[in-house]
């Protein structure tokens, strides 16, 4: 598959090397939830969810992954159906297969599903890995502080000369 090239999959890892590493925290409240819900979630999918109270997601996330998973096992199936029509096909030259495909046909046939059971493998790891983001995004907002002390709105100022925008950032301690 040419997803997963040398090249490309060096700069997909060299970019989830850079984010991973970039920690910034906007408050201070840290909490020991994101961590346990992260891997809650990367030990059973929807677990972290289940921690988080977001019940809602959770179907979603096994029928994305059974969804997956079905499509692999499906894709599977008929790549190895036709690889062994291919194999009974060169080794014995001169009976006729059941499926009625000469050698050229059973090569393109056995092509596209192990490219689409390879895609479908790809798929699942990636629902897997948005279920465990998921989560750990999940509880980042569950501590997230959005009351009146901190706030960020755009006034207008009319004045006699001007008409101006201002932008005003209200703290309070």
């Amino acid at each position: 598959m040419k997803l997963l090239s040398y090249s490309n999959l060096k700069t997909i890892f060299t970019c989830f090397i850079i984010i991973a590493s970039i920690r910034i925290h906007a408050q201070e409240n840290y909490d020991k939830n994101i961590t346990k819900s992260t891997l809650l979630s990367t030990a059973c999918p929807g677990l972290g969810q289940a921690y988080n109270k977001k019940y809602w997601k959770i179907p979603i996330i096994y029928t994305t992954l059974g969804s997956a998973i079905y499509y692999y096992t499906k894709n599977n199936s008929q790549y190895q159906h036709y690889k062994s029509e291919y194999t009974s096909l060169i080794n014995s030259p001169n009976t006729i297969n059941s499926s009625g495909h000469n050698a050229s046909n059973l090569i393109t046939l056995q092509d596209y599903y192990r490219d689409k059971r390879d895609l479908s493998a790809f798929f699942f790891i990636l629902l897997y890995a948005l279920n465990i983001v998921d989560a750990c995004v999940d509880a980042h907002f569950m501590n997230y502080n959005v009351n009146d002390n901190l706030s960020l709105y755009l006034k207008p100022m009319n004045s006699i000369d001007n008409e101006s925008i201002s932008l005003c950032l209200k703290f309070n301690l």
